[in-house]
């Protein structure tokens, strides 16, 4: 979906879930949009990485950091094999690293912050749950929107 987030939420209302502007663009795409595909992890980027190795087909990566900022879940490695494997765009409540590169790929990105510090990798984590931060709620499959104005969510059927 090419619509504005603004649009998004004069239209639908309150069924535009709009979140808290919290975040900030890092990747090389200002906007993007896709079918949510969400990880909750814990200060570990490990399921991040295994999520990006697949297919995105135009999906987007949502990731519940906790809204941690002692480590980066998403650095230029894992940016550039996100935007390789098509994934249109990745959503975390939490940060990212080598922030340069991030910004020489083609997906969207947004994060709470930037911090030089890489993540744990122990595995630890959840796919495929119903994610709570930002002031909206991230099923898996529902369609996140991603402008200069905002983020929006909505379920497929509006």
């Amino acid at each position: 979906m090419n619509r504005p987030t603004a649009d998004l939420a004069d239209e639908f209302g309150d069924r535009a879930r709009v979140a808290e502007p919290l975040f900030q663009a890092y990747g090389g795409l200002p906007g993007f949009s896709g079918a949510a595909v969400t990880l909750r992890v814990p200060d570990d980027n490990s399921l991040v990485r295994a999520a990006l190795l697949e297919e995105g087909a135009g999906q987007v990566l949502v990731v519940d950091g906790g809204g941690h900022v002692q480590c980066a879940l998403l650095g230029g490695n894992l940016a550039r094999l996100a935007s390789e494997n098509g994934w249109a765009g990745i959503w975390i409540h939490g940060c990212v690293r080598d922030v340069d590169e991030i910004a020489a790929q083609s997906i969207g990105v947004r994060a709470l912050s930037s911090h030089p510090r890489k993540s744990v990798k122990r595995g630890l984590g959840e796919r495929g749950v119903t994610l709570e931060f930002a002031g909206v709620c991230v099923s898996p499959g529902d369609l996140v929107v991603a402008d200069a104005d905002g983020l929006v969510v909505m379920t497929p059927d509006g």
